[in-house]
């Protein structure tokens, strides 16, 4: 069966099926006892085992049947739920979302999960309690396969056995010294240390060619044990001449896999078990189904370029139906607009998508960044249904992930320092997302020391990032915000989770990339708030179109502050540069004419000066232009491979009367 047609929505359905893994076993932690969430867990790996089966992904199919038989044992209350079992279904749903990440990008979906088939096989056979002593020997043993040591169909079985009796299988090969002559004796003498730790299922070469010595310097045997791997060698290097010896865990992964294909779907009781179960759930499934399809985002993002040459149109057909002067023209010009500006609503609607995508990483990564640090930590999402761009949403993972990490590292602290502050042994973590106007601002509040503002500044000063006098001016939210500098790290000590200094800066220019801001606030003693804003779309935004000489451009309204008529007398000069008093506050002034070399045309002198001042986190600048021509809606467009990197640019549009008007980056324009 061709199943290339298949791939994008095996890709969908996996991801959306370990999310929902993911999630349910971070409740069933706090919940043990709650088999229903066991069951929707069950339910979801032996969906994902079945779709990965169907298109011949044996290691997912393996992997996911082996969390089955441990899931199984719980829910039928033969295994109860503890941190070894749920961490290592977490190391399991980390190799399978690896594996569908792989496929992908392109790749067969493989990787070695013997190790975790291992440990899966070691909880389904009771041994659970001894993982964690033996896990520390495990992983330094390799592992090989039954079907590469040649075993036959019965010696399979015999492995099997054992390992439901408690034994492990190992492949071990034994290397005699160069100077052995009896070889065959000092093969004897190995097999016979052995005799009383375990037995030997398997040689090669056969037993009689060991004992008449015809191999080279080393021979292999199949050896069933309960012995610690590491006394099993210390065992055989005791015989004399013998130089080297390698153990390898024997799995059956493969033969398992092989055997469960062979078995006729109505004949596994299990299968049967979960056909009706599925069948229980299938009313509601299908009700779902009947009201929403899966489309693909790059027909979204198709659409939205053609209806992005429409807005181009419409602005066209706006001119000309002003240029006419004709009342059915006006009209029906007017109408078009209404509604294709309820059509850009809904397409712009089509490609946003919960913020959940995103936060729904955080549980578990914060319960790995708790356990490692020693930490104990609540986290709360709030409005994680909040709706965002999906080129966004791409883009604002990795610096939340870092903005997070680092409340977890330096904001929240210790249990023991926090009882000493009179707080709860556990930190509070918040994660808030929520609309207001043309934003989602996205909040991460801690409840730890907070910031300390004197070893900012102290260190500020130190770096050169500020001087004394300076520093003596910030506020406490300004001062907060220097640890958002390049370089900048009042850590005492680098760790793996931050501290080196070369982190919030790069979050800082990422979500300034977005069109976004971030912002800190901060209490010593009682906590921080990262505060992020970020524009809702990015491909249609809201501007005013400015006039430079006979050019026009336009500015994001997202950064303009206000417009100002500066009288020319008002102008002033600081360090030879032109400045303007705004509300009290000294604010650099640039040309854009200046900055960009626009030819100047014969004009009279003006006695004043249109002035757009805009922002960039706290800084201010003025944009002087020659005069504002109003507010528009634009279709950002890029300028194209030729035209990489301009400064101060962003992109380009299209206007109603086919003039093209360069899109301005404020930020790039602020004083350095």
């Amino acid at each position: 069966m061709d199943t290339d047609q298949y791939l994008e929505v095996f890709l969908e359905e996996s991801r959306e099926h370990l999310q929902a893994v993911n999630d349910s076993i971070l409740q069933l932690e706090k919940q043990p006892d709650d088999l229903n969430l066991v069951n929707e867990i069950f339910r979801s790996a032996h969906t994902l085992k079945g779709m990965a089966a169907t298109m011949g992904y044996e290691d997912i199919a393996s992997l996911t049947h082996k969390m089955e038989n441990v899931l199984d044992m719980i829910r039928n209350h033969e295994l109860n739920v503890t941190t070894d079992i749920i961490d290592v279904i977490f190391l399991a749903i980390d190799a399978l979302e690896d594996m569908v990440g792989s496929i992908q990008e392109g790749n067969d979906g493989k990787k070695d999960v013997s190790e975790l088939v291992q440990r899966l096989d070691q909880i389904e056979n009771g041994k659970q309690a001894m993982q964690t002593e033996q896990y520390a020997t495990a992983v330094e043993v390799n592992t090989v396969q039954t079907d590469m040591v040649g075993l036959d169909e019965f010696q399979v079985t015999i492995v099997e056995q054992a390992k439901d009796q408690g034994f492990s299988p190992y492949q071990i090969t034994v290397e005699l010294t160069n100077e052995c002559i009896l070889k065959g004796a000092r093969a004897y003498m190995v097999f016979e240390s052995l005799e009383d730790h375990g037995e030997i299922i398997h040689t090669d070469p056969t037993v009689e060619e060991i004992e008449e010595g015809n191999f080279g310097q080393s021979f292999s045997m199949i050896f069933l044990s309960t012995v610690d791997p590491e006394m099993v060698k210390e065992i055989i290097s005791d015989v004399s001449e013998v130089k080297h010896v390698e153990m390898e865990s024997l799995i059956t992964t493969v033969s398992e896999e092989h055997r469960e294909e062979s078995v006729p779907e109505g004949q596994a009781p299990e299968a049967k078990q979960e056909a009706a179960t599925a069948e229980k759930s299938a009313p509601a499934a299908a009700n779902h189904a009947s009201k929403t399809i899966r489309v693909n985002l790059e027909k979204i993002d198709n659409l939205l370029n053609l209806f992005e040459e429409v807005v181009i149109d419409r602005s066209r057909l706006e001119v000309i139906a002003e240029d006419m002067n004709n009342q059915q023209l006006t009209d029906t010009v007017e109408h078009i607009s209404r509604v294709s500006s309820d059509m850009q609503s809904l397409i712009l609607a089509m490609r946003m998508v919960p913020i959940d995508q995103v936060f729904n990483r955080f549980p578990r990564m914060i319960r790995g960044l708790a356990k490692d640090l020693g930490k104990h930590i609540d986290l709360e999402i709030i409005g994680a249904d909040t709706e965002l761009d999906r080129t966004v949403i791409d883009e604002i993972g990795d610096p939340l992930v870092h903005l997070i990490r680092n409340s977890v590292d330096h904001g929240i602290e210790l249990p023991e320092v926090r009882k000493q502050a009179g707080k709860s042994e556990e930190g509070k973590l918040t994660l808030r997302a929520f609309h207001s106007g043309n934003h989602v601002f996205i909040e991460i509040e801690d409840d730890g020391a907070g910031i300390n503002h004197e070893k900012v500044k102290n260190k500020a000063i130190e770096n050169g990032i500020i001087t004394r006098a300076e520093a003596d001016m910030l506020t406490k939210d300004e001062v907060a915000n220097l640890i958002l500098s390049s370089g900048f790290s009042t850590a005492d000590k680098v760790s793996d989770i931050s501290g080196r200094g070369v982190g919030l800066d790069v979050v800082k220019n990422k979500i300034e990339s977005l069109g976004g801001q971030i912002a800190i606030e901060s209490q010593p003693g009682k906590g921080s708030i990262f505060s992020i804003q970020l524009p809702l779309t990015l491909s249609i935004i809201s501007t005013l179109l400015v006039d430079v000489q006979k050019e026009i451009y336009a500015i994001p309204l997202s950064s303009i502050i206000e417009t100002v008529i500066l009288e020319k007398d008002q102008m002033m000069f600081a360090h030879g540069k032109k400045v303007m008093d705004f509300r009290g506050k000294v604010v650099p002034l640039v040309s854009l004419a200046t900055v960009f070399d626009v030819p100047q045309q014969e004009q009279a002198e003006t006695k004043e000066h249109s002035v757009v001042i805009v922002k960039k986190g706290e800084k201010l600048t003025g944009l002087i232009v020659d005069s504002f021509i109003g507010q528009q809606e634009v279709v950002l467009k890029s300028l194209g491979n030729y035209l990489r990197d301009v400064f101060a640019i962003s992109g380009a549009t299209i206007l109603g009367n086919g003039e093209v008007a360069l899109i301005i980056d404020p930020n790039e324009l602020m004083p350095k």
